[in-house]
């Protein structure tokens, strides 16, 4: 094993995880073929075969089992002793690594733009996920911070409000309830509804914005992309609970509308969230500073939407 590589462990972690080739390549920017010969390597190196076919199914082996267990130790081990020397080097000169969940990156990119502004010197690792994989992304401490609506309650965790995020009723221009003030959620249940899958964030939000009354929802499509909910809902297939923060644009072109639906908005928080246990860089703690202090108001000036808002929810620390 001597002369195995980091890389070749990251490779054959990403394979023993998703159990597929094709997908690790994926997540790694890999071609398929590349990460076969990485993971050969790895086996030439150990001695034993770390992967083995039954049908179009691949498995662990025991010997596989064994190297995913060191492989996550090791890579852990490299990615503590970056996170040390972020520590010698500060602020500037720092990267900061932060994950946010899907609905997030309508804005964020423009939060770290302000940031860095202040702090030219820092190198930024952003990324973009469901919330299983932001989940993953804390448990196995692959980022500093986590921004998302709805902080963890499985994994130990400080949780900070810091923004208010609403969540809106929208349409399309033409629609018939367009207009309309005050519109009774016995009228929803009339119509068509575009959601997000089942278990994402949004669709959590939805459930608490109408409790028991969401069985009553005629949903007509669960869909896993806010992109393609919203252009559904341009073409007229139906009215959807989306994001206020992820709807800007359309609003802008007067693709879509808002619907005047009572008790709406209905409102949750934006919180940063990380591992309690987690010690965070210099720039971390900056770039959480910030969120806290100036994030409110940075997402309130980029957004269309504009309504009354509540103070964000109190922080959570568990």
């Amino acid at each position: 094993m001597k002369h195995a590589t980091l890389r070749q462990l990251k490779v054959f972690e990403a394979v023993a995880r998703h159990l597929s080739f094709s997908r690790a390549a994926e997540e790694l920017h890999l071609t398929q073929p590349a990460v076969s010969t990485q993971v050969k390597q790895l086996e030439t190196h150990a001695g034993l075969p770390l992967f083995e076919q039954l049908g179009k199914k691949i498995f662990l082996t025991p010997a596989g089992s064994e190297m995913l267990h060191y492989s996550r130790a090791i890579i852990a081990l490299f990615r503590e002793t970056e996170e040390a020397m972020d520590h010698l080097k500060g602020i500037t000169g720092g990267k900061l690594n932060v994950a946010v969940i899907s609905a997030g990156d309508y804005f964020f990119p423009r939060l770290l733009a302000a940031f860095t502004v202040r702090h030219p010197g820092v190198t930024l690792n952003l990324t973009v996920h469901n919330r299983e994989e932001l989940l993953r992304q804390l448990t196995e401490n692959l980022t500093d911070l986590a921004v998302m609506v709805r902080p963890p309650h499985e994994i130990d965790t400080i949780n900070e409000a810091f923004a208010p995020h609403p969540y809106i009723i929208v349409a399309p221009p033409d629609h018939p309830l367009a207009g309309q003030k005050q519109i009774p959620f016995s009228r929803l249940t009339q119509e068509p509804f575009i959601s997000r899958e089942r278990g994402s964030d949004t669709w959590n939000s939805l459930q608490d914005a109408f409790g028991h009354r969401t069985q009553q929802l005629k949903i007509a499509m669960e869909i896993a992309s806010t992109e393609t909910i919203k252009q559904a809902v341009v073409a007229g297939m139906g009215i959807s609970f989306l994001s206020a923060h992820t709807v800007g644009m359309e609003l802008q072109t007067g693709q879509l509308t808002v619907l005047d639906v009572q008790g709406f908005p209905a409102w949750q928080s934006w919180y940063v969230v990380h591992r309690r246990s987690k010690r965070l860089p210099p720039v971390a703690l900056a770039f959480r500073q910030f969120l806290l202090s100036e994030g409110a108001a940075l997402i309130d000036g980029m957004m269309a939407y504009k309504s009354a808002a509540p103070p964000p929810a109190g922080s959570d620390t568990k």
